[in-house]
């Protein structure tokens, strides 16, 4: 039985600043929603003091606890990290940049008893400069053109049930892991909602998104599922036994003609 409702997977790579300003947002917000929940910090091979301010954070809050990295690994292996270590029924990912609002994706806890994956977007997008809108705007449509889908947005704090999560294989070590994990979830067919919520500006530091090895990563990633999803032969969904849609699946006894599907009961 998991112990937390939540698992907040909080990755930090040079953000002395700003760690602990989301830390104590991210623990207003289990008080705001009267959530169970936990944080798990990967210090992603920082060479500030981001650990020493996040030691500090552990002694004032049991439910944190933190990984270290020698050297950066990525925000994508960071998170696959955390989620590996983690006992919350759902897991979410929020930077350590502060730059998400913790509040505004826990309070849509609830819609998960009804769905998977709960899939924010940004609805004030004006914080971000006009450089990242029109880069976002564009990756949007390709993703959803390529894989056919028709999301709002793919690298918000997504939640995820975390049963869903363990048959998957997660190539991606940057930024594009959200987008991996949201296209081969919802190649499973895995129920999800979209849900409105908005963004915070930094208080220091510069966004690690846009820069050229990150680019070049979202390219690669995105080549590699291309690959993955149009070149496999195999058809086969595995739907995790203990998540919502598998439940829904039972519950309506409606399987597609023709289209297996595999429930597949976890360990």
């Amino acid at each position: 039985m998991n112990s937390y409702k939540i698992s907040v997977i909080m990755p930090a790579l040079n953000e002395e600043n700003n760690v602990a300003k989301a830390v104590e947002d991210a623990v207003d917000s289990f008080v705001r929603t009267e959530v169970s929940g936990e944080i798990v910090i990967i210090n992603d091979g920082s060479t500030d003091r981001t650990k020493d301010v996040a030691e500090r954070l552990i002694k004032r809050h049991p439910f944190i606890r933190l990984i270290n990295h020698s050297q950066p690994k990525g925000i994508g292996a960071s998170f696959w990290e955390g989620v590996k270590e983690s006992r919350g029924e759902v897991v979410t990912m929020l930077p350590g940049d502060g730059e998400n609002d913790a509040y505004e994706i826990l309070r849509y806890l609830p819609v998960m008893e009804h769905v998977d994956i709960v899939i924010p977007f940004v609805y004030n997008n004006y914080v971000r400069s006009l450089k990242r809108r029109i880069i976002s705007k564009l990756y949007k449509v390709i993703i959803n053109i390529s894989f056919g889908m028709l999301l709002n947005y793919m690298n918000g704090t997504v939640m995820y049930r975390k049963c869903i999560l363990d048959g998957i294989d997660l190539k991606a070590n940057g930024f594009f892991y959200q987008t991996e994990l949201l296209i081969k979830c919802l190649k499973n067919r895995y129920i999800y909602a979209e849900v409105p919520y908005g963004l915070k500006k930094r208080d220091g530091g510069k966004s690690k998104a846009l820069t050229l090895k990150s680019l070049l990563e979202v390219m690669k990633g995105y080549l590699s599922v291309m690959a993955a999803i149009y070149l496999s032969n195999k058809d086969e969904r595995h739907i995790a036994f203990d998540s919502v849609t598998a439940a829904r699946k039972r519950q309506m006894d409606d399987h597609e003609e023709g289209f297996p599907t595999v429930l597949s009961k976890q360990a």
